[in-house]
């Protein structure tokens, strides 16, 4: 995908050379080259996802033509108690997997309880990592596959398939019977937010993300000890643990300082720990003045007082993802704003005694509105069932089974990554930050957000928040005061660009 001077985005070597522990999903959300891309398509890319390589102009106009399909369509089985969803026991299922960083065993294991349940039908897989240019075809033709994991590099539009009618609601998958206990429905067994990110406008839901990322402040247990300190919930405390950091020669902090929209993963659930939910939902929705909300000042002046006091580490605004996470691995620097994919990215450069752990991001005061332990945490790996699909419930089937606890077990212990459902650790051996991340989505309870900007606007939470914004504060070429004109400025201007489809918290 590119080499880091192509990008705007870090997570950029993605698709190809990344491996399990995050990927495919959120982890792509950066552009092939942003800046040149550009355009109304880019901005209404969906999270977490690896953006498209081929025009997406093109899929959009495709998209509009697209006609026929349907004559096909399974006719619904016998819905029982084991068949909540009424699929035909003998239609194929047709499933289109991306190739990626997750490898394709796990679907391959639950493709094989979906072949038990259901002798009578044959599952045709594939796994490729050419998911546009294989299937841009078959919709334009209105002969998609039954369910689809829309990632990697050649990712599909969402905000184009929404758009043009090209995805089926999956309302009745989430509330169908989940699979292991009748009692409660799929939607009562996922985690925090997997829900609302795959709607778009109003109810429907149209995507269902399987894999779940924690975003938050990293850190080596083992260094924090050497300092006798413990994770600061203060920012006063933060500053005396810099301060002890810094009296021994390691920096407070480093983040990707060419990629510096890394820097919200801690900074925007912090915001929203000071402020309430309510303020990264009106920014969200490109309110007039939400980025002048005290809580934005507050926290804003208090990333530019690591900058001020000499705790971020020298250079670091010259630095790409993989240089700051060496760096950090290295004992450079004590703090790391990232998802939790570092883990596996950072694999080779991670000591074995270096105990990764990730925390909630620190807050002001105990005059926060929410309480500490409030982190950021979303899904990755979108699942798509096309409307045009012959065998639609059987799509939504082949989901319900993937998000049983056996499945869920089954991705987390081979990809080192947690699923959308919520649980599916017990009796599994996990890495420290795996671990570390379970604890602190433990610790979040109800508390978790899920700011919107880079699944809704990319280029504008990218470039101009990001870079222009954030990065030039962090990097002391602006302030604080200067930064939020500048990302009101950016946000008002998105607002009112017609061509920009714009969404809004329901």
């Amino acid at each position: 995908m590119g080499s880091p001077s192509e990008h705007h985005g870090p997570e950029h070597e993605g698709f190809e050379k990344h491996d399990a522990g995050r990927r495919a999903g959120r982890r792509g959300f950066e552009s092939k080259g942003a800046a040149g891309v550009g355009r109304r398509d880019l901005i209404r890319r969906s999270a977490a996802l690896g953006l498209i390589s081929v025009p997406a102009m093109g899929f959009l106009a495709a998209c509009a033509s697209s006609g026929g399909g349907g004559e096909d369509k399974a006719k619904a089985g016998k819905k029982t108690a084991k068949n909540p969803l009424a699929v035909n026991e003998t239609a194929q299922l047709e499933f289109v997997l991306f190739d990626g960083g997750f490898g394709k065993e796990y679907a391959e294991d639950a493709v094989k309880i979906y072949e038990k349940n259901f002798p009578g039908a044959k599952v045709k897989f594939s796994a490729t990592q050419k998911i546009q240019s294989t299937l841009q075809p078959r919709f334009n033709q209105g002969t998609p596959p039954d369910l689809i994991d829309n990632s990697g590099a050649e990712q599909m539009d969402m905000g184009v398939l929404v758009g043009k009618n090209q995805l089926a609601d999956l309302t009745p998958l989430l509330d169908a019977p989940s699979f292991d206990d009748p009692a409660k429905k799929v939607r009562d067994t996922l985690r925090p937010g997997i829900v609302e990110m795959g709607q778009f406008d109003g109810a429907p839901v149209w995507i269902m993300y399987y894999a779940y990322t924690v975003y938050g402040v990293w850190y080596s247990q083992k260094a924090l000890g050497s300092l006798d300190a413990e994770y600061p919930q203060t920012w006063d405390e933060m500053l005396a643990v810099c301060a002890k950091a810094k009296k021994k020669g390691i920096a407070g902090w480093t983040y990707a300082g060419k990629y510096p929209y890394y820097l919200p993963f801690s900074l925007y659930p912090m915001i929203g720990k000071v402020g309430g939910r309510e303020v990264l939902d009106a920014i969200d929705n490109l309110e007039p003045n939400a980025w002048r909300h005290p809580a934005v000042k507050a926290c804003f002046e208090a990333y530019y007082e690591l900058y001020k006091k000499g705790y971020v580490l020298k250079g670091t605004p010259g630095l790409d993802h993989i240089q700051s996470q060496t760096a950090w691995a290295k004992g450079k620097a004590l703090f790391l704003p990232n998802g939790s994919w570092v883990e596996n990215e950072s694999a080779n450069v991670i000591p074995a005694d270096f105990d990764l752990a990730v925390s909630a991001p620190t807050g002001i005061d105990s005059s926060d509105k929410m309480p500490f332990g409030t982190i950021w945490a979303s899904g990755g790996e979108p699942f798509i069932v096309p409307a045009k699909a012959n065998n639609t419930a059987g799509g939504m089937e082949q989901l319900r089974v993937m998000l049983s606890e056996a499945s869920s077990k089954n991705f987390t212990s081979k990809v080192k990554s947690l699923t959308a459902y919520n649980g599916g650790t017990d009796g599994i051996t996990l890495t420290p930050g795996l671990k570390s991340g379970v604890a602190a989505l433990d610790k979040a309870g109800s508390n978790v957000v899920n700011p919107r900007l880079q699944d809704w606007y990319v280029q504008l939470q990218k470039e101009k928040i990001g870079v222009s914004g954030l990065g030039e504060m962090m990097a002391g070429r602006i302030t604080p005061a200067e930064a939020i004109k500048k990302i009101q400025d950016y946000a008002d201007a998105t607002a009112k660009d017609a061509s920009v489809k714009h969404y809004k918290h329901q």
